[in-house]
């Protein structure tokens, strides 16, 4: 499944980039449509954790994007506007946050900065093991 971030007239087979809901094998996928649906991010719920994926070039949400994007366990954060990071890590205030690659293909420093992961060591993948942390939140460098 292909879940795109800008909407597409004929999308192909596994392809979804309209903002709506779907399900599919299992997996509850809602996607939020920003400037009047030309972009779209995606908040997917599988085996109950939600996990958001705001779309590049990250923007500042409205409130009522925040609300259509609801409770949030992961979100993975292309770390490239600092401003608008810190603005949606504040109000989604996730459980685990996973910086990974905006569209330019780096991670902005100050967004490093700002979630306490300087030094951090990339990774690769991440697995969650267990449950979220009770307090505080897990931050993940991710590695392309």
């Amino acid at each position: 499944m292909h879940l795109l971030a800008a909407p597409e007239e004929q999308p192909s087979g596994n392809t979804i980039s309209w903002p709506g809901e779907y399900d599919v094998a299992g997996i509850t996928l809602r996607g939020v449509g920003h400037e009047e649906g030309q972009q779209v991010s995606w908040l997917a719920v599988i085996d109950g954790v939600r996990c958001a994926f705001p779309s590049s070039p990250l923007r500042d949400w409205t409130d009522a994007e925040i609300e259509a994007l609801g409770d949030v366990d992961i979100l993975l954060l292309p770390a490239e506007e600092p401003k608008a990071a810190q603005k949606l890590i504040d109000e989604v205030d996730p459980r685990v946050l996973i910086l990974i690659d905006g569209k330019n293909g780096k991670i902005h420093d100050d967004v490093v900065k700002h979630c306490g992961a300087q030094g951090k060591v990339t990774v690769a993948e991440y697995k969650q093991k267990g449950s979220f942390p009770a307090e505080g939140r897990e931050v993940v460098v991710l590695s392309a």
